[in-house]
């Protein structure tokens, strides 16, 4: 797959990865089909005693099948590979090259993948997919020291005495572990049946943990059986599963123990290739393009970036964003076949859960089901579809709607979740590109924000010339003019909400009340400062976003700006990860990273700083999953005293969005239940006295579900955490006064 550095005039001469896939099936092909021909021309034996005959009662005929069919499959199945793997081909550039700076990162990754320590983040589910995966590798593993030994001359054999009796162990354990997997993946899916589960349920899904269940019922009889035939060994006692059910065939003759041998070992066989048939035609794929698709993790920008695009004033280019297949990069199409559809992106996302047409994936699987019924060679859907359903080209929105696309948030909490790295936002915000810049397909009260940001400098439509208007009276705040040099340390980015959202004004203050507390002196833009265009990229608006972010950057740049303070997490986002994709780089921190350090520094005396009362802190997900600050603005509450501190079930990386996100603060909310109102139902179930937030999007969108849920100010108090510290910290210092005051002296008469 080219990278963006190769020449587009230089044929690429590497192996593409379906060659490599074809190579490596072909190879392994061969060697099984050697490792079969091998033994009969060496005829080394095992003497030792305690040993296992390799084919044992299985006729030449038999073994013969057994090495024809069992290469041909593998090889039939690296051909089934390719054709997926051409598919991927299809997709754009990709930057995912393994470096030297990169290859720890992407063998942790690796590592992650292979060891199901992200399926674990769901305990129970992860417990069981892991029985199923370790289970059949230890069999597999098994299966092939089997091999291995069957392969040696008589020295070098190894697998008899003690090691024999240790391996007939290992693979009844792992034989037992991956059983009881598939009969539990069996409960699941058809007797308890969860939402996210049942919703997706195929007749592959049957087929799948069918083979499965008959390997495992199969292996072990087939076992039952030899160990029978041989005159119940008693080292085979260690074969612990085997050694029971071979007793339990006392009394067949031996004619019938041999029959029922060889047939229980056809079936075993045969549903071993069932497995290999099924493999690359089915999610079963998911057993190798998953642990691939987290191996790729690694990203050539931050976790909080979209994918830059280039400057929209001088491209060439004569489309923008994806409508076609072609238009995703081949990692975005390799993520259709890496998912293992076990829907845990639904059961977090915030737009299907309040009843919206989005569910993420269907993203994923409906951008898989055109890639497949579009391509050359056309493939397998990535899980079954209905028949009723026809694709006639190669265009997404041939099965994803604008509504669909246009209810996402853009939280990242189907990212953030999914165990193998499917990176489904990326998709979405892709098309919304498409749409915004391409179809002008976007809701219309969108279009009075892009007007409002193009003429007005920000969405709130209001007057740019009343931005620095809350510092007015305020010590330690200098508006300062673009074409001068910053001299404060820091240059305080207030934001849009901060400068004309009533509520948030009231944040912008106490921030800065709070940093004079510190002796930190500030400067801000005042009416120079635009915004930062998040709301615009987020909905696919590029060129808006540009026609922002460059005309700040250059006045950042010219007045020698080094380090930002931001209180809106988006401002943060942008500025901190997206404005180097166009140049501006600047140490930028969050105002609750910085009262974090202020705190712990004792800059901030917070030693007075008191309220009894009970706080829950309503994760922001630009904060926290764009950029992983979780600790920070708990840390801060959390130097409150007499405060109580309680979670919401939904909490950090799991947190549930306020609805805002993805500029969905410019649209209405018309379908199903508001998010902010689940999510204000949610704290206000904790019991909570005040709602701590830290992002002014999250403030208006909690205040306003609190207020919807039937309590007031005086009942439950929703703001930004700067607002409670201060609060606190004045709390404290009356506390301190009223206790310190001297005792009047009484008055006589009284």
């Amino acid at each position: 797959m080219a990278t963006q550095t190769e020449s587009s005039t230089s044929p690429d001469k590497r192996l593409k990865p379906h060659q490599l896939s074809l190579g490596l099936g072909i190879g392994m092909g061969i060697f099984i089909l050697i490792s079969g021909v091998l033994p009969q021309i060496t005829n080394w034996h095992n003497e030792n005693e305690v040993h296992r005959t390799v084919f044992g009662n299985i006729p030449g005929p038999l073994q013969i099948a057994f090495y024809t069919v069992i290469p041909a499959m593998v090889v039939w199945g690296s051909f089934r590979f390719a054709d997926r793997m051409k598919n991927w081909e299809r997709g754009s550039v990709a930057q995912r090259r393994t470096t030297a700076k990169n290859a720890k990162r992407r063998a942790a990754d690796f590592r992650a993948g292979v060891y199901m320590q992200t399926l674990l983040r769901d305990s129970a589910a992860g417990l069981m997919h892991s029985m199923i995966y370790f289970g059949f590798l230890v069999l597999m593993g098994v299966t092939t020291v089997l091999e291995i030994d069957h392969q040696m001359p008589e020295a070098l054999k190894f697998l008899h005495g003690t090691t024999y009796k240790a391996y007939a162990l290992v693979g009844d354990v792992a034989g037992l572990v991956f059983t009881v997997g598939v009969i539990w993946a069996i409960v699941r899916r058809y007797i308890q049946r969860p939402y996210r589960i049942r919703i997706k349920t195929k007749p592959e899904h049957a087929v799948i943990l069918g083979t499965f269940l008959a390997i495992g019922i199969t292996g072990f009889v087939a076992e039952g059986f030899r160990i029978a035939v041989e005159g119940m060994p008693a080292y085979e006692k260690f074969s612990f599963i085997g050694y029971p059910i071979a007793q339990l065939f006392d009394g067949m003759s031996a004619s019938t123990l041999s029959t029922w041998h060889q047939w229980l070992w056809i079936s075993h066989v045969v549903s071993f290739v069932v497995f290999l048939a099924i493999l690359p035609v089915t999610m079963l794929r998911h057993v190798f393009t998953s642990p691939l698709n987290m191996y790729l993790k690694d990203k050539d920008r931050p976790k909080g970036a979209m994918k830059p695009m280039p400057n929209l004033m001088e491209t060439e280019l004569e489309s923008f964003g994806a409508s076609v297949v072609e238009d995703f990069t081949w990692k975005q199409l390799l993520d259709t076949d890496a998912c293992t559809m076990c829907g845990r992106c639904t059961s977090v996302c915030p737009a299907h859960a309040t009843g919206k047409p989005l569910d993420p994936r269907e993203i994923v699987l409906k951008t898989g089901e055109v890639m497949a019924a579009s391509g050359n060679p056309r493939v397998s859907p990535p899980i079954g579809v209905d028949a009723e359903i026809s694709i006639g080209a190669n265009s997404l929105f041939e099965r994803i709607t604008a509504e669909e696309v246009w209810s996402c948030t853009s939280c990242k909490a189907c990212d953030e979740i999914c165990p193998v790295n499917i990176e489904i936002l990326d998709k979405i915000l892709d098309m919304r590109r498409y749409l915004s810049l391409m179809e002008s397909n976007f809701p219309a009260e969108l279009g009075n924000a892009y007007r409002a940001m193009e003429n007005q400098g920000n969405p709130w439509g209001m007057n740019q010339g009343e931005r620095g208007d809350w510092a007015d009276g305020f010590d330690g705040v200098t508006v300062v003019d673009p074409g001068e040099s910053l001299s404060a340390e820091y240059l305080y980015w207030v934001g849009c909400a901060g400068s004309f959202d009533d509520k948030n004004k009231k944040v912008t203050q106490s921030m800065a009340k709070l940093l004079r507390r510190a002796g930190i002196d500030v400067a801000i833009l005042g009416p120079s400062e635009m915004c930062t265009g998040d709301s615009a990229r987020r909905s696919g608006n590029e060129y808006l976003f540009q026609m922002l972010a460059m005309p700040n950057i250059e006045m950042l740049d010219g007045m020698g700006v080094k380090k930002i303070i931001t209180q809106c997490p988006h401002c943060f986002n942008t500025l901190k990860n997206e404005y180097p994709q166009l140049g501006g780089n600047y140490e930028v921190v969050h105002h609750t990273q910085l009262l974090e350090e202020l705190i712990a520094d004792g800059r901030l005396d917070v030693s007075q700083a008191t309220l009894e009362e009970r706080i829950t802190y309503h994760d922001s997900c630009y904060l926290g999953r764009h950029n992983d600050v979780y600790m920070a603005p708990r840390k801060v509450v959390g130097a409150i005293k007499g405060i109580e501190i309680v979670e919401m079930p939904r909490n950090g990386t799991k947190g549930m969005c306020c609805g805002a996100g993805g500029a969905r603060m410019w649209m209405e909310e018309s379908i199903g239940t508001k998010v902010n109102d689940e999510r204000a139902r949610e704290a206000l179930s904790t019991g909570a006295t005040r709602i701590a937030t830290a992002c002014p999007f999250c403030y208006i969108m909690m205040d306003d579900g609190v207020k919807g849920a039937g309590k007031d100010e005086s009942q439950v108090k929703v703001g930004d955490i700067a607002l409670h510290v201060l609060e606190a910290i004045e709390n404290g210092e009356r506390t301190a006064t009223a206790i310190g005051a001297p005792l009047r002296e009484p008055v006589a008469g009284e």
